[in-house]
């Protein structure tokens, strides 16, 4: 840490900084941030010159130029420069389209301006302002406490290993993780100033392999399989008719290149950030891209009630005094054992019924706060009223009642007022350490309007709700039975009992503590089912990232947030149906691709492997073959904005159902590739040179056709398909045909012969559309 970085500012006493002394001092030490690093785009660009593919091809142009065919290698050269060019674009687009996504996940921060607490960008923060800390919150800075206690998780920071306790006066680095408490304290450092110089990167845009796309791969790995027994078949082949090695290992490398699917990093990141910024629209911000992809095969939701499936605004219901307290005297102790500085819904909910009931007198001097704590259930506030102590309490009935004698009807009036859906407190006061039961609180939190249409919603979809909450069995289960969830309730004993099947029945698990969650999610996961998890606070983490698709709701705290995978930004869970939605028809593209590649990746090596035995010569070239990959994979990445529809079940991927698909349409696709093959050599009798580009624009023309022909799972007249598809290919078949008519880079073909040949497979891939739909069913195929 640099001398004098740090800078200590005093404030008005209890008031903060004032708007304009804040607009100085946010020129004189600048925004609460650290410039992001990023690679150079130079070194971006040049690195993807030394991936797998390109170097495959870069040996090809070696060969070529041993061979000396210097012309067909500056064309390979020129077309991994294309390559390269057109990854690089495509990935800095989704790139920034994402970083725009990431800029609206915006910190924020609880601070005193003009003498109000107020809601302010983390980046605005200065020296000098008072901020409030509370558990869930990231330190948007190093700030200075001045009252109450924290227990700060600063690990990623420091190193250790345990948590540390934060008084008055002690210092919360920037980016330490507030496991507990609450404080006030005085920002001393922002931005490059702070302990470390750096702030903690609160959204992180994992891209890491995804699920689907390490099916692909699975995929892709087989054909390789293939292609190897079938370049060890020619080479076998070569050596017996004295084919020369020098032209085969060339022919033979390109083949191996041909089943790899040269467009797929570039393909799967256009399609997920284009639905990413699709998503934004509809106020769903995704900070992983593999949650778009998990979401289309999720079939269980575990989520939160309060906020998430009520509308997360409390509202006194009822009161009951106890103990002779009047009903104007327990509002107002309820009120004495709330905190305003810590903005929690039900603290609100009771000061501002106080407020509106006339029982907001002035409180006595405020001796000690210890604000609401999961694990105690209660928050208690300590006062002087002038003959001692005064302790006052508010919390879950069963832990409040654990620390006096409670009335032995207490259970049966708890179970009347949550019978409702409410949420029921009890409040306790007392000198000392004896204390009194002052009376019970309902506090109602409706279900949203669009609750139970976002559970019939997913329901139709195949995705089972599942409510998870802290609230008491007879409120979780009224409020579950409202939405159309369920009534199937269990307590605290079934979440410690997930090792049986039983578990999976039940609709409702109440008073569950966030650890209960991460481990729901483990046991459906082990059940087989791909789990997603709303979650809200800092103790929701390890839940949501152990999901398969972390959703972080609207008002979640910033660990939360950087936790999941996707975050919501409005009110309720309507968005999250959307995602889904978005999610499927992700998948429907994808699926499109893949069957694709299939089909082509066996139609080229089994038919040009075969050509050759059956030719006694290259039926194609290596330049011609590399032509063939740019115009067919580069042309297929206009998938990722394809019209398509979305499954009305969680969609899961059957490789071997995928594999048995792709061999029977390769097989069909074969035997129209075989007929052009023979009668263009022995009907028409053309030269190897323009057979060779007859082959060529036949394997385009399929290429082409096959997209179209499993885009869909019924026939393909079904839906249309999107502009920029249909644009792409036309352009490929137009440049295709003016190289093939004009003998650019190839033979030249007479224009009526290339008209013919498009009518042929036109016409061949009708018939094949009506024998694919039976291909699809029998296959399950969807």
């Amino acid at each position: 840490m640099l001398s004098g970085a740090r800078q200590k500012v005093s404030t008005e006493e209890g008031r903060g900084l004032d708007s304009a002394e804040a607009a100085r001092r946010l020129r004189e030490f600048g925004p609460n941030a650290i410039r992001e690093d990023r690679r150079h785009p130079v070194r971006a660009l040049l690195a993807r010159f030394v991936e797998p593919i390109p170097l495959m091809l870069e040996l090809v142009i070696l060969m070529q130029l041993a061979l000396g065919k210097a012309d067909e290698a500056v064309v390979i050269a020129i077309l991994i420069v294309v390559n390269a060019a057109i990854g690089f674009i495509e990935e800095g687009r989704a790139d920034q389209a994402l970083r725009l996504l990431k800029s609206r996940l915006e910190v924020t921060a609880r601070v005193k301006r003009d003498g109000a607490w107020q809601s302010v960008p983390a980046e605005s923060l200065v020296p000098g302002d008072l901020v409030h800390l509370r558990m869930g919150d990231l330190s948007p800075a190093d700030v200075r406490l001045a009252a109450g206690e924290l227990l700060l998780d600063q690990s990623a920071l420091t190193g250790e290993s345990l948590p540390v306790e934060g008084r008055a006066g002690l210092l919360a680095y920037a980016g330490a993780v507030i496991g507990r408490g609450e404080a006030t304290g005085e920002v001393e450092a922002t931005g490059a100033r702070t302990y470390f110089g750096k702030t903690a990167e609160l959204v992180r845009r994992a891209r890491t392999k995804s699920r689907l796309e390490a099916l692909v791969f699975r995929i892709v790995r087989a054909l390789v399989v293939v292609d190897l027994g079938l370049v060890a078949v020619l080479l076998v082949y070569a050596a017996a008719v004295g084919l020369p090695y020098r032209e085969v290992l060339p022919f033979a490398l390109i083949l191996l290149v041909a089943s790899v699917p040269i467009a797929l990093p570039v393909t799967f990141t256009l399609a997920t950030a284009l639905g990413a910024a699709e998503l934004a629209h509809n106020g769903v911000l995704v900070t992983h891209l593999g949650a778009i992809e998990e979401a289309a095969g999720m079939d269980v939701l575990l989520t939160d009630k309060t906020g998430t499936i009520t509308e997360n605004r409390l509202g006194l219901a009822a009161l009951v005094p106890l103990s002779g307290e009047s009903e104007a005297a327990l509002l107002r102790l309820a009120a004495l054992a709330c905190d305003a500085a810590t903005q929690d819904p039900i603290d609100r909910a009771i000061l501002a019924a106080a407020a509106a009931k006339g029982s907001a007198a002035p409180a006595p001097p405020r001796l000690e706060f210890r604000p609401f704590d999961p694990a105690l259930r209660y928050s208690e506030g300590i006062y002087d009223d002038g003959t001692g102590k005064l302790r006052v309490l508010k919390g879950a009935p069963s832990a409040v009642a654990a620390l006096l004698t409670p009335p032995p009807d207490l259970d049966a009036r708890v179970a009347t007022l949550a019978s409702d859906g409410n949420r029921v407190l009890a409040v306790a006061a007392g000198n000392g350490e004896r204390l009194r039961l002052a009376g019970l609180l309902a506090l109602e939190d409706p279900p949203r309007a669009d609750s139970p249409a976002l559970v019939r919603g997913l329901g139709e979809l195949g995705v089972r709700v599942v409510m998870v909450t802290g609230d008491n069995l007879e409120t979780a289960r009224a409020v579950a039975r409202q939405v159309g969830i369920g009534g199937r309730a269990a307590g605290p004993d079934a979440l410690d009992r997930l090792d049986t099947a039983a578990a999976l029945d039940y609709d409702v698990f109440a008073r569950a503590f966030p650890e209960h969650k991460f481990r729901l999610a483990e046991f459906y996961q082990r059940r087989g089912h791909i789990v997603g998890m709303t979650g809200d606070g800092v103790n929701d983490a390890p839940a949501l990232k152990q999901a398969d698709v972390g959703i972080a709701v609207a008002g979640a705290t910033d660990v939360a947030r950087a936790a999941a995978g996707i975050v919501l930004t409005r009110p309720g869970l309507v968005d999250a149906l959307a995602a889904v939605e978005l999610s499927r028809r992700i998948y429907q593209r994808m699926l499109t691709y893949t069957i694709n590649k299939i089909v082509k990746t066996l139609e080229i090596a089994v038919f040009l492997s075969v050509g050759v035995m059956l030719a006694h010569a290259f039926v194609i070239t290596p330049l011609l073959i590399v032509l063939l990959l740019f115009t067919n994979d580069f042309v297929t990445m206009a998938l990722a904005t394809d019209t398509v529809s979305f499954s009305r079940a969680p969609d899961r991927w059957n490789v071997r159902n995928l594999m048995l698909t792709g061999g029977l349409l390769a097989a069909l696709i074969l035997v129209l590739s075989f007929a052009v093959f023979f009668v263009g050599r022995n009907l028409l009798r053309l030269p190897l040179g323009q057979l060779q580009t007859l082959i060529f624009v036949m394997l385009v023309l399929t290429g082409q056709g096959t997209v179209y022909l499993v885009r869909e799972r019924g026939h393909f007249w079904r839906s249309r398909p999107s502009r920029p598809l249909v644009v792409s290919s036309l352009a490929d078949i137009a440049v295709v045909f003016v190289m093939a008519s004009e003998g650019i880079l190839m033979a030249p073909v007479a224009p009526a012969l290339l008209v013919a040949l498009l009518a042929a497979v036109a016409l061949y891939l009708l018939v094949v559309d009506r024998i694919k739909v039976a291909v699809f069913a029998r296959l399950r195929v969807r």
